[in-house]
């Protein structure tokens, strides 16, 4: 009788599913264990939620921001936009019913795919039972809500548990009106004054979605702008496109403290200011989900942060234990999640595997404009890290932008010198999460500058300021530029 290689899979987020239908499609008997419902945070709290929030918010931008340009009339009595009342509005409660049943939705859909692959799902918290056993198995321990235990041998166990919303001692979120980025959705009215503290990528995206769907909202920014781990090119055009929407971006400004006041919220700064608003939104980072579950016990060394220490083929440093997704702390991406989660089955069960690499991963801010980067950054060029051309190209100049109302936004492209091999890329746009895709692909395959500017593009289009930045490197490069 052959034997049947044993996984155990605990969290069920994109590390976590993805993992089990690689190491089920090779063959192995997986498990998977979870408590909240297959997709993990990312589906049900984080993620789908808030970008499914965020599609509604753009509707309104581009309405509000568009129409007269383009020349669409609004043909009742609704004040102008610049008005107290607005010409279009939001129902919050059946935006955020919706955000829900397409969450559980998502949900379903993964685990029903996860079990039709042949994994088990079991749902409960898992931990590590003590070290490797002679045999080289483990033993995790999954307790099941109603507090029963069932003991499970694996050969190799993946951890995928996710993190939570970091909290501020205080500023504890209550579910009304201080609130962290899982409790928004419960919310049936639009908040009328909304204070966002943090403005990372979370804290942006929500403030951006809410002073779109009709918040005012103010930005409380520790740093001196918004988005100070992004492009600062990125950054700053957003943060101009906030202050002309009308929010109030407050920098270098950290808070202290948040409590309510009756039916108010007032925050405190560390230099004795006092923000009011009808809510508060705390965005100031995520906790890793790594306590409690003997992974320091059975050999797993942590990060001071908590975060699970692990190489580029997801292993931690106990034999047969991996690692996937935000408890890593590497990129807090569902995509780069997923990719470890298969990495790591590819690599326990003897497939051909390819070591993570970070340089090639694209991602997205999904505000108003969008932020999509690739590869090297500026701050690596300006630091040193890499030799790189940039050519930087505004969307104004671009036909397809001019037809549509576009204002904001840019196409930037990193290239090695001599070579013209593509290393980055910042697009800065609606959309730019799709405009993406071809300078990833770039940066993936080591193409050229050249190589992009002699494929067609569709005229007029948006792409077509990549190929046009890529035209202006290869004709730097030719010309001799240094």
């Amino acid at each position: 009788m052959s034997y049947v290689t044993r996984i155990v899979i605990i969290g069920g987020g994109p590390g976590g599913y993805e993992a089990a239908l690689v190491a089920a499609q090779l063959g192995a008997e997986v498990t998977v264990v979870d408590c909240d419902g297959l997709g993990g945070a990312s589906v049900l709290t984080d993620c789908v939620p808030s970008k499914t929030l965020i599609a509604t918010a753009e509707v309104m931008t581009t309405f509000d921001s568009s129409y007269e340009e383009l020349g669409i009339i609004v043909a009742d009595d609704t004040p102008h936009i610049d008005s107290p009342a607005r010409v279009v509005g939001v129902d919050l409660g059946k935006v955020n019913r919706r955000v829900k049943r397409l969450a559980l939705a998502q949900s379903h859909d993964i685990t029903a795919s996860v079990t039709r692959a042949g994994a088990r799902v079991l749902r409960g918290r898992g931990r590590l039972e003590g070290q490797q056993d002679i045999d080289g198995s483990r033993k995790v321990v999954v307790r099941a809500a109603d507090g029963t235990e069932e003991t499970l041998v694996a050969d190799a166990v993946l951890i995928a548990t996710g993190g939570h919303p970091r909290e501020v001692p205080d500023a504890q979120p209550d579910g009304e009106r201080i609130l962290n980025w899982t409790q928004v959705y419960d919310l049936d009215e639009l908040p009328e004054e909304l204070i966002v503290v943090g403005s990372g990528v979370t804290g942006a995206e929500f403030a951006g979605a809410y002073q779109a769907l009709g918040s005012n909202v103010t930005l409380v920014s520790s740093r001196d702008r918004v988005l100070p781990g992004e492009d600062p090119d990125a950054a700053a055009v957003l943060e101009d496109v906030f202050r002309r929407r009308g929010m109030n971006v407050m920098s270098r400004s950290r808070a202290a403290s948040a409590k309510r006041v009756g039916d108010r919220v007032e925050v405190t700064l560390n230099d004795g200011r006092v923000i009011s608003g009808t809510h508060c939104l705390m965005a100031v980072g995520a906790i890793p989900n790594s306590s409690g579950m003997g992974l320091e016990e059975a050999g797993v060394r942590l990060k001071d942060s908590g975060h699970i220490w692990t190489d580029k083929v997801s292993r931690t440093s106990a034999p047969g234990v991996y690692a996937a997704g935000d408890v890593t702390g590497i990129f807090a991406l569902a995509s780069v999640a997923a990719m470890q989660g298969r990495i790591a089955m590819y690599h326990f069960l003897g497939d051909a595997v390819t070591p993570l690499n970070l340089k090639t991963v694209s991602s997205n801010v999904f505000t108003d404009p969008e932020i999509a980067t690739v590869g090297y950054s500026q701050a690596d060029v300006d630091a040193g890290k890499i030799d790189a051309r940039v050519v930087k190209l505004p969307l104004l100049r671009n036909p397809r932008a001019k037809m549509q109302g576009i204002r904001d936004g840019f196409v930037k492209i990193f290239c090695r010198p001599g070579t013209g091999i593509v290393v980055g890329g910042v697009v800065v746009a609606p959309r730019a999460s799709e405009l993406i895709h071809p300078i990833s692909i770039a940066v993936d395959n080591n193409l050229t500058v050249e190589q992009i500017a002699n494929a067609f593009t569709v005229y007029p289009s948006l792409s077509g300021s990549i190929a046009e930045v890529a035209r202006q490197l290869h004709t730097r490069k030719t010309a001799g530029e240094a």
